[in-house]
């Protein structure tokens, strides 16, 4: 049959045309209308059932598209960035990008880029040893008017590889590098792109490091930093005598000392991080960071809660944004958070990582592939397709659900659904179904759970 999609989600797509080959940019449009309507498992030909086309051309149209096609995903990333920006944020915002990385488990010891990788996501929190791929995620984190908390949009990715081993020994390796590098190179791309945006850049302490160094004026970062982190006082003046100046004052100490110490100067603030208020006492240290050389100021600002004053901080925080207060930072790194919201909803919900392709283009594009269909998902709810109505009709279907005050990504994922069902029947046709094809509106219906 042929392909039919929304006028308001054609629109969208449109956007990307530039990015493809015309022949291309169709199977593009029919695998993201696929990998959305699909309620079963997305691998390549369920995204190609999912868009009603398993029948109308042959299913290596859709593994082409992946293994061989000529297209990067790092444009379509760039591009949907820039549109998220001029469409979502306002004029002059900063642009928040959180990243993080992910473990998507495969099957097979002949996948691209598979090796064995602790994950901590197992059962009850345990760390566990999985067979699989690490994604480096950089997400755009933005507030919607309809939501009272942050959501993040998947725009660029990496795929992380373990470097070699030689004589028992982790040898360095420019072709593989480290998870913060590649979180770095997909930084200046974003920064590239958007050179009239400031970008506010946050990670955990896995992404603390030298990659950092020599970052753009626009660009400011904050992280976690591990207590053993040391501190250094800025350079000292030049003294006049011959010889290299210093480039590094004398030692602070580190962040657990400095946390111990007696005469430390505590403050206490109300802050609204990860959805509640909270009283916490800090305390704020300046100086230079080792990694991030001596060229950096940075404030490094411990946290620790109003309850319990004494014992391990409950968060030690990096940032080169100096004009902010110690209050803002705390509060803008909590921001980070719904980046770990997007991959449980990524796997969970929308199927990402269910493909079973192996050969290096398919793998390197699938996943992000369908991290995008999910945030275009998204950007066009926010567009597109929220009203009001949509919380109180699923309180409706549920009146015992007393607590939901705002659209989850189910409610968006539902919606857009019923609008891509709505738009593959037209006004005016004479034509009687089949009872074939009434039988399928049935089914969708119900697999869409309307």
């Amino acid at each position: 049959m042929p392909l039919y999609v929304p006028a308001s989600l054609e629109g969208l797509l449109s956007l990307f045309s530039s990015c493809f080959t015309q022949p291309t940019f169709q199977t593009f449009k029919a695998l993201v209308l696929g990998q959305i309507s699909q309620t079963g498992s997305r691998t390549v030909t369920g995204m190609l059932v999912g868009a009603r086309q398993s029948g109308v051309c042959h299913h290596a149209r859709a593994h082409r598209f992946f293994a061989c096609a000529r297209w990067s995903a790092d444009r379509v990333g760039l591009t949907l960035a820039s549109m998220i920006c001029e469409r979502l944020l306002e004029s002059g915002e900063p642009v928040v990008v959180a990243v993080d990385d992910s473990l998507f488990s495969r099957v097979g010891a002949k996948v691209h880029a598979c090796s064995w990788h602790r994950d901590v996501s197992g059962h009850r929190g345990r760390m566990v040893a999985k067979w699989g791929n690490s994604w480096v995620v950089a997400g755009i984190v933005l507030r919607l008017p309809f939501l009272d908390r942050p959501v993040c949009l998947p725009v660029l990715f990496r795929l992380w590889r373990p470097k070699r081993k030689q004589f028992g020994k982790k040898q360095s390796d420019p072709e593989r590098p480290g998870k913060p590098q590649l979180a770095r190179q997909m930084i200046d791309l974003l920064s590239e792109r958007m050179p009239d945006r400031a970008l506010r850049v946050l990670g955990d302490s896995a992404y603390a490091g030298r990659a950092w160094r020599g970052l753009d004026d626009r660009v400011t970062v904050i992280f976690r930093l591990r207590q053993q982190a040391a501190l250094y006082s800025p350079a000292p003046s030049t003294s006049g005598r011959r010889g290299r100046p210093r480039s590094w004052g004398p030692k602070l100490g580190s962040v657990a000392q400095l946390a111990s110490d007696p005469d430390s100067r505590w403050e206490s603030t109300t802050v609204h991080w990860y959805e509640r208020t909270q009283t916490v006492r800090f305390l704020t240290v300046e100086g230079l960071w080792e990694p991030l050389g001596p060229d950096t100021l940075v404030r490094v600002i411990i946290v620790r809660e109003h309850t319990r004053p004494k014992g391990k901080p409950a968060a030690v925080l990096l940032t080169t944004e100096l004009d902010a207060t110690p209050k803002q930072t705390i509060e803008r790194y909590a921001d980070r958070w719904p980046i770990e919201v997007s991959f449980q909803q990524a796997k969970q919900l929308f199927g990402v990582g269910d493909a079973r392709n192996r050969t290096i283009n398919a793998v390197e594009r699938t996943v992000p592939f369908q991290f995008l269909a999910m945030s275009i998902t998204i950007a066009w709810y926010a567009l597109h397709g929220h009203h009001p109505d949509v919380v109180s009709e699923h309180r409706q279907r549920a009146p015992w659900y007393r607590t939901k005050r705002t659209p989850s990504f189910a409610d968006m994922l539902a919606k857009l659904r019923r609008v891509i069902l709505a738009a593959q029947y037209h006004p005016g046709t004479h034509r009687n179904p089949t009872p074939r094809e009434i039988n399928l509106v049935q089914q969708a219906w119900a697999a869409a759970g309307l």
